[in-house]
């Protein structure tokens, strides 16, 4: 969540800020160029003024001068060795009244003749175009010339914009710094808002994880964020108390079921026993009656051991995981070999975190269901080995195996396979395995082993859980 909220934070502010700084970075090469454009005017408006009095001279053969004309050519050609700026007085015809530098004239079409145009008209230049940094192009300004209410002349000026952008170039400049420092100061306080939102989200994450690995005593701690997160932790945690609750009393009611109908159904097994004395030895009715009242007896013994398994805290320790497999495989060899199964263990030197009697349990009860679902001459192999951070117990059998769909289910409490129903067995046996190995930090899983069969896969964590001590030594071997 923290990598999705955090860029559509930053998306956003980098939006905000581009729409405040382009309009900014707009505005700026306006203003510089407007301040630009007013100078030209006032200078075209002080050569309009000296132009205005300028008359042709009565002989220009005889050598006459006009002395305005000549302070109007100086003025000229000062300002255009001052500030680099072609300048010149137009009559209407085109010709020069008075020009700097020597070789500019009145081009025939272009800027200069737009602006020219438009002076005629008795309109001053006021709002060219905009010069941006990108483009090397001149800013023309024109003012007319009116003598008795009459335009007789245009003064043009082409000035160069290499300041004019130098300056737009280096406020823009100033702008993308001041963009980037208020983006960079954006994106720590993106950090920190969504470090200040999503933190009791992660808690609360945490906590779910936890409390679904088997934790049921994990709570929201008090993060701080939105009073809404906050609100949710607490309710969270009152959640979390009430499912406690109820599992604490669903696993007491199963755990003082079996116990309290233990006794009553050993008595009517004993009554059962009482009463084959007197009939006819191998009676079938009588056989089946102390066979499923055996058979309840196991399932009641099963449902107290889930109960212990399910609330009971492990006693985890560094323990030899091989050696315990290789120990089970030995204890149900002369199972297998009664049934005619081959049982074999490939069980090297391998340690991990597990608890050895509830470890044993589910060894017992993976290896019990794979000799007895085996049929005889075919083979179960019991595999230990390692990661780094897991070690495994692979427990393969030859038998008939589990559709797709008996997969999903398998492990689930009382479940059994159809094609099963007449094999011995109360089908919590999985179940136990499963609570036992969850309390841990193990589990179990399962999959098919081709071309027929059955693969187990116990799984136990080779890393020091929370609250223990690091082992020292705990590498393969």
């Amino acid at each position: 969540m923290h990598t999705r909220l955090l860029p559509l934070l930053i998306v956003l502010m980098a939006a905000v800020l581009l729409a405040l700084g382009v309009p900014l970075a707009v505005s700026l090469a306006g203003a510089q160029q407007q301040k630009v454009v007013v100078d030209r005017i006032d200078d075209t408006a002080r050569f309009a003024a000296l132009a205005q009095f300028v008359t042709e001279p009565a002989d220009p053969a005889a050598g006459d001068v006009d002395e305005r004309r000549e302070t109007l050519s100086s003025e000229l050609r000062s300002y255009h060795r001052v500030y680099g700026i072609r300048a010149g007085v137009f009559y209407r015809n085109d010709s020069p009244m008075a020009h700097a530098p020597d070789d500019w004239f009145l081009p025939r079409a272009g800027e200069v003749r737009d602006a020219f145009e438009e002076a005629l008209l008795s309109r001053r230049s006021h709002d060219p175009e905009q010069v941006w940094p990108w483009q090397r192009r001149s800013l023309v300004v024109a003012s007319p010339v009116i003598r008795d209410g009459d335009v007789v002349a245009v003064v043009v000026t082409d000035s160069p914009t290499g300041q004019m952008r130098s300056r737009i170039l280096r406020g823009w400049l100033v702008i993308a710094a001041g963009e980037a420092a208020a983006m960079l100061l954006a994106v720590g306080a993106a950090l920190r808002l969504t470090g200040w939102v999503l933190r009791p989200v992660r808690v609360l994450d945490a906590t779910t994880h936890d409390i679904a690995t088997g934790r049921l005593k994990s709570r929201v701690a008090a993060a701080g964020g939105p009073p809404e997160l906050r609100r949710l932790a607490r309710s969270f945690n009152e959640m979390a108390d009430n499912v406690e609750s109820v599992l604490e009393q669903q696993r007491a009611f199963v755990a003082d079921a079996s116990h309290q109908l233990r006794n009553p159904l050993s008595a009517l097994l004993l009554r059962i026993e009482l009463l084959a004395l007197e009939l006819p030895e191998g009676n079938a009715e009588i056989a089946s009656v102390q066979a499923e009242g055996k058979r309840l007896a196991q399932v009641l013994d099963d449902l107290l051991d889930l109960a212990v398994a399910e609330h009971s805290e492990p006693d985890l320790q560094v323990a030899d995981i091989g050696a315990l497999a290789a120990e089970r495989v030995a204890a149900w060899s002369p199972t297998a070999d009664a049934k005619g199964v081959r049982l074999t263990g490939t069980c090297p030197p391998t340690t991990a975190w597990a608890d050895p009697v509830a470890l044993s349990s589910v060894l017992d009860a993976v290896v019990d269901n794979a000799v007895k679902f085996t049929p005889g001459s075919e083979t179960v192999e019991v595999r230990v080995s390692s990661n780094g951070d897991t070690a495994t117990v692979v427990v393969t059998d030859d038998g008939p195996g589990l559709t797709d769909e008996e997969l999903t289910r398998v492990g689930d409490r009382f479940w059994r396979s159809g094609r099963h129903q007449n094999i011995k067995g109360s089908g919590l046996g999985l179940s136990i395995s499963r609570a036992l190995l969850a309390a841990g930090g193990g589990s179990i899983a399962y999959e098919r082993h081709e071309p027929h069969g059955l693969r187990v896969t116990v799984t136990v964590p080779r890393n020091a859980p929370t609250g223990e001590p690091t082992a020292q030594g705990l590498t393969d071997r």
